[in-house]
C-alpha cells in the first residue's frame, strides 16, 4: 500500500510543530536582545566598568572614579555589548551613569560606545 506524501508531511507537521513552539516559548531572550547579567560583581564586569570610566575621562578630560556597578546587561552582536549602570564619584558628588562598551575578547578589543548621566 502506497502512502500519500502529502499526508505524511501533514502528519509530521502536526507532531513536530507543537514541540518546536513549546521550546521557542521557553527562551524569552530574543536573539540580539539585551539579557540581564547574573553577577554584576564579577571581576570582568568591574574591568569593563573601569574601562568605560577611563575612556570617558580621556575623552572629556573628567576625573570620575568608579564606586560600583549597579546593574548590567549584555547583548551578543559581533562581540558583546555591555550596558552598565554605574555609580561614579566626580570629586564632589556620586552620580549615576549608563555606559555601553563593545568587547571583542578574541581580538583583545574594547570600545566605549556611549557614556551618559542618568537623571534621578
Amino acid at each position: 500500500m502506497q502512502q500519500n506524501p502529502h499526508f505524511l508531511i501533514l502528519l509530521l507537521s502536526l507532531i513536530l510543530l507543537p514541540l518546536i513552539f513549546s521550546e521557542a516559548g521557553r527562551n524569552t531572550n530574543l536573539t540580539g536582545g539585551w539579557t540581564p547579567m547574573g553577577n554584576i560583581n564579577d571581576p570582568h564586569v568591574t574591568g569593563i566598568a573601569e574601562f568605560a570610566i577611563d575612556e570617558y575621562n580621556k575623552q572629556s578630560k573628567a576625573s570620575l572614579k568608579l564606586v560600583k556597578v549597579v546593574k548590567g546587561e549584555t547583548q551578543v552582536v559581533s562581540g558583546t555589548n555591555y550596558r552598565l549602570v554605574l555609580n561614579a564619584d566626580d570629586g564632589t558628588a556620586e552620580k549615576t551613569y549608563e555606559a555601553v562598551v563593545l568587547e571583542k575578547a578574541w581580538q583583545n578589543f574594547k570600545s566605549l560606545t556611549s557614556f551618559n548621566p542618568i537623571d534621578g
